[in-house]
């Protein structure tokens, strides 16, 4: 069983920024491509970004320019940098990931923008 552990997550005031950090347990971290959501109160979940075993990475419109995902894959670790940071990004986030037909999740983080 993969285990994810995600942290960092918070409060910050509009504009700021909140590094996520997701660990994965094992020994194939590298093989496999990480993916963060997030779930704000009442709204679905949604995918915000993705990056592939080999680097490839991919953003929801709504973070493009704002929020970095990268991988350090010999610290087993993915992380999401979110600079201006808007109260809309308010949401429990999600880090998944996946190797073929498996995915496992983490329990998510909380990150709440808030003046």
């Amino acid at each position: 069983q993969v285990q994810l552990v995600e942290s960092g997550g918070g409060l910050v005031q509009p504009g700021g920024s909140l590094r996520l950090s997701c660990a994965v347990s094992g020994n194939i971290f590298r093989s496999y491509a990480m993916t963060w959501y997030r779930q704000a109160p009442g709204k679905q979940r949604e995918l915000v970004a993705s990056i592939t075993d080999g680097g490839r990475t991919n953003y929801a419109d709504f973070v493009k320019g704002r929020f970095t995902i990268s991988r350090d894959n010999a610290k087993n670790t993915v992380y999401l940098q979110m600079n201006s940071l808007k109260p809309e990004d308010t949401a429990v986030y999600y880090c998944k990931s996946s190797r073929g037909l498996k995915d496992y999740w983490g329990q998510g983080t909380q990150v709440t923008v808030s003046s």
